[in-house]
């Protein structure tokens, strides 16, 4: 089994955010972090699930990804996000580019979810939490194209 541990954090939404991601597979362990100049929490979210994903090299393996996203795992194991792929106005909802780019990995893996409330002492969310506020404060950040792309549409 392996497990990935994530969380997201922006400040301000939208502000400058960042993602915070641990991969652990027996002894073995990696933190993946990255910042961005202006996103939104959920999207943070979403992209540490993503990131941590395409990051297992072994997809036969089952993966329990832990999180403190509601909007994750509502979106996943209540099957919204599928059903939101078959409507044609799809490219009308929020973080659909990620959310397309999240069934493409989902699929070619076996994964479950389980939440675990934030901020209230779990190891790994809790270093997940620092990793991605670091990026959001520290950098370096990168641009969040999806996220500036659709913002520039609507302005």
């Amino acid at each position: 089994m392996i497990y990935l541990y994530t969380d997201g954090s922006s400040r301000g939404n939208p502000g400058p955010g960042g993602y915070g991601a641990i991969l652990r597979f027996g002894q073995h362990e990696k933190e993946l972090t990255q910042g961005f100049r202006l996103t939104t929490n959920n999207r943070m979210e979403l992209l540490a699930v993503i990131v941590g994903l395409e990051a297992i090299n072994r997809p036969e393996l089952p993966i329990t990804v832990v999180t403190d996203s509601k909007y994750v795992v509502d979106s996943v194991e209540k099957k919204w996000v599928f059903g939101w792929l078959t409507k044609p106005d799809f490219g009308k909802k929020a973080n659909e580019d990620l959310w397309r780019r999240f069934v493409k990995v989902y699929k070619q893996r076996t994964v479950q979810f389980r939440w675990v409330r934030g901020h209230n002492g779990h190891p790994e969310n809790e270093r997940c939490d620092q990793l991605a506020v670091r990026s959001a404060t520290q950098g370096p950040l990168l641009t969040d194209e999806g996220y500036e792309l659709i913002e520039a549409r609507r302005g």
